[in-house]
């Protein structure tokens, strides 16, 4: 599942440079292994939210997946002694940025898949980068379009339209179920861009701001999961345990793996894990779950991915 990484000016530190340089500090795993498992984790999030929500309501599955994520990055910040940012502006930005990037979304999410597969909400997840590249081409003036992301754009939403079977006019589909899946989607690169023009180069951690922005986003889903939801009568174990795994390793440890990848192959790498995600959802939502599939589905997704690849195509010198 698309996540989000408030961007942080790297922090000043001055070294004697006679001192030979401290050597790079070794992975324990390779970055294939955890990009592997970082794709498995995303992907197998819309199972478990749909197991979720089989005993819980979608508010308060949002509210679990946050509460769980927000204890594992607390932790991560105790180990590494990291404290929360300063400033009331930068709590502020952090505040839409948690609503745009994790309440709301998650709550989409959860929402949709009461009467959507979970395959289909794994494949509407993969729409986010051809809803940002649209975005941005308003949103950020330096982001300038080339013909091939414009193709790739067009042949994404293509894909849209073939994953829903617009031929047969949506037949079978629910409508308000996959238009909440994808303004999740939408959701994403909305934060995003919200982020680069308010939190890029705050004098924090990413790990802090991140952090923080979880901690705001569990606090947001306490006050709104009361007003929609009741205490639920009994406590079905297995969805409960579908709700915790999703919050410590569907938004907590996802986190902390996404940092280290960005850190050591860059974020276009990084980024690659969201082409994976939906292969995956189908996958286990047709293994695990028993979901219906037919051909217009995987072959829509391919047709869906292909676009979204185009669209992170930079223009090269010279061009």
């Amino acid at each position: 599942m698309t996540s989000a990484v408030p961007t942080a000016a790297p922090r000043k530190q001055t070294r004697d440079t006679t001192d030979p340089a401290p050597p790079l500090p070794r992975r324990a795993l390779d970055w294939r292994l955890r990009f592997g498992a970082l794709s498995l984790i995303w992907g197998f999030s819309f199972l478990l939210i749909k197991v979720g929500t089989h005993g819980y309501a979608p508010f308060q599955v949002t509210f679990g997946r946050l509460l769980f994520g927000t204890a594992v990055l607390a932790a991560a910040m105790a180990v590494k002694r990291e404290r929360l940012p300063r400033g009331a502006r930068t709590w502020a930005h952090l505040a839409v940025a948690a609503f745009l990037l994790n309440a709301l979304p998650f709550s989409l999410f959860a929402y949709s898949e009461l009467t959507i597969p979970s395959t289909l909400a794994g494949i509407c997840n993969a729409t986010s980068p051809l809803w940002g590249m649209a975005l941005s081409l308003v949103a950020l003036s330096e982001d300038r379009p080339t013909r091939v992301r414009v193709a790739g754009l067009g042949l994404g939403f293509l894909g849209v339209l073939t994953v829903l079977g617009a031929w047969q006019g949506f037949h079978g589909l629910d409508a308000t179920g996959t238009a909440m899946a994808l303004l999740a989607s939408l959701s994403y690169p909305i934060g995003w861009i919200y982020v680069r023009r308010t939190l890029a180069g705050t004098d924090a951690s990413h790990l802090s701001l991140t952090g923080a922005q979880l901690l705001l986003a569990t606090l947001q889903l306490a006050v709104i999961t009361p007003l929609f939801t009741s205490v639920p009568a009994r406590f079905p174990l297995l969805p409960l345990l579908a709700i915790a795994t999703l919050g410590a390793l569907g938004t907590g440890l996802a986190v902390l793996l996404q940092y280290g990848l960005v850190a050591e192959v860059g974020p276009t790498t990084a980024q690659m894990v969201t082409y994976f995600i939906p292969v995956i959802a189908t996958a286990a939502g047709v293994a695990i779950l028993g979901e219906s599939l037919t051909w217009s589905t995987p072959v829509g997704a391919v047709i869906v991915l292909a676009g979204a690849g185009l669209t992170q195509v930079r223009r090269t010198a010279g061009r």
